[in-house]
């Protein structure tokens, strides 16, 4: 398997990783929703977690594999509040969990990339 057909299989894994931890550990996002969104941290744990879940899948076939990928990009801009979020709140942290949070910051732009690649090689054919 070529380095291109590999990368949308391993960018779905990821989300799929994300996705399901967001069921399995749910406080640990739970504390990174951004305070200015309405109702509650939970519901919006679930609802990213789920649509990591749908991206995942929309990446791993074929058919659907560009739109997924570009709407992978666009999730991946959205939920960059919840690691600002993150790195304010761990400001005064130990330092090698504050290192992490605002190492956070920066990881964005390669995934924005990494997905807008995907959705460029992958036309969308079976």
């Amino acid at each position: 398997m070529s380095r291109s057909e590999r990368s949308p299989l391993l960018l779905a894994g990821l989300l799929a990783a994300a996705g399901a931890a967001h069921f399995a550990a749910p406080r640990q996002f739970d504390a990174i929703v951004p305070r200015l969104l309405p109702g509650s941290p939970r519901t919006w744990t679930h609802v990213s977690g789920a649509v990591e879940l749908a991206l995942a899948a929309g990446i791993a076939a074929p058919r659907t594999r560009a739109v997924a990928a570009k709407a992978a990009a666009a999730f991946f801009v959205g939920v960059f509040p919840a690691n600002v979020q993150m790195a304010v709140d761990w400001r005064d942290r130990p330092a090698p969990l504050r290192a992490a949070a605002l190492a956070r910051l920066p990881l964005q732009v390669p995934l924005v990339l990494w997905a807008r690649g995907v959705a460029r090689n992958g036309k969308g054919q079976p």
